[in-house]
């Protein structure tokens, strides 16, 4: 028997067929949160409410494994392991395979053109694009050259990757652009950025429509959108 009493996870998978001890293992390496570079061995032991011999043992099995490293202080952090396994994850998906199916929802919300757009260079071309059906609408062609300085996903390209300036400074604080003819007069964009693992800029969510369509509604379904693709790439929802 046991010195110690052994805490079970709070929703442990035992009941329906996991191992408890795998749980435990889990947890641990659940425990480090954003911004953690390392933790302690009473750390860990509190996050996850474990007894410390319980913790320490898990910790060498996860060590073992490469999950976690032990460093000369004695404190713990996530291995390198975890690293290949976040880069295994991130090219299992097809980027066409995530993308389209979020401009489809957002051309289906809005009934106007969506548009994922990546920097290339000292510019921007349009990726993926999914035109409106409305008989007067902004026609975008894959492949289209686009630029940096103007329209809501050139601006929020640039401001994601670093631009300088107030109007720059203001989008990162909003997490997205919504442009009345800044590029082409009459026409109108709403952008928000898709953020992958560790916030790196992966590309653009852009709505784009003639100005006297806009309507502030529209604003929800664009972050949805960049969100749900930056979701499924690994990254952290702005």
């Amino acid at each position: 028997m046991p010195r110690y009493p052994v805490r079970m996870p709070k929703k442990s998978s035992a009941e329906t067929g996991g191992v408890a001890a795998v749980d435990r293992a889990l947890m641990l390496l659940c425990a480090f949160r954003d911004g953690d570079r390392t933790l302690s061995l009473s750390e860990l032991a509190e996050r996850t409410q474990l007894v410390k011999s319980t913790t320490l043992r898990l910790l060498a099995s996860l060590g073992h494994f490469g999950f976690v490293q032990r460093g000369e202080d004695g404190t713990y952090s996530l291995g390198p392991e975890v690293a290949r396994l976040q880069g295994t994850f991130t090219a299992s998906f097809s980027l066409e395979a995530v993308v389209i199916p979020a401009l489809q929802a957002l051309n289906a919300a809005t009934g106007e053109t969506a548009v994922f757009h990546v920097l290339r260079g000292a510019q921007r071309i349009s990726l993926y694009r999914v035109n409106s059906s409305k008989p007067l609408h902004v026609h975008v062609q894959v492949g289209d050259v686009m630029p940096l300085d103007r329209g809501a996903g050139g601006r929020v390209l640039t401001a994601f990757s670093g631009g300088r300036g107030a109007i720059y400074e203001r989008i990162r604080r909003d997490g997205y652009a919504c442009l009345q003819g800044d590029r082409v007069p009459d026409l109108a964009g709403i952008s928000a950025p898709v953020l992958g693992p560790g916030g790196e800029l992966v590309g653009a969510v852009t709505l784009t429509y003639p100005s006297h369509r806009h309507k502030d509604r529209f604003l929800g379904p664009v972050r949805e959108a960049a969100r749900a693709v930056g979701a499924k790439l690994g990254g952290t929802p702005t």
